[in-house]
């Protein structure tokens, strides 16, 4: 049974162009894209590696944090990353 889970990204604009992307529940999880579709693959991407290391190293999963609760500046953007367990 496939398991979907959902993880919020930042979009951060990047000054050379593009977007830089963090997850707040994945510190260690950073991407980049030269436009905003290319970084949201980036980002699933990053996201799949990352919770993929999680799981082989048997260790629990993040919570994934309320899309609502994240503070953004005013030129960034949230999306939800979807992961299929």
């Amino acid at each position: 049974i496939m398991k979907k889970l959902f993880y919020p990204a930042i979009f951060h604009p990047a000054e050379e162009g593009g977007f830089w992307v963090t997850f707040p529940d994945l510190p260690e999880c950073i991407t980049e894209g030269d436009n905003i579709e290319k970084a949201y693959n980036m980002a699933k991407d990053a996201l799949e590696l990352a919770l993929t290391d999680y799981i082989k190293e048997k260790k629990e999963l993040p919570k994934s944090s309320d899309i609502s609760h994240i503070i953004i500046k005013e030129d960034e953007k949230v999306m939800k990353i979807q992961f299929n367990r």
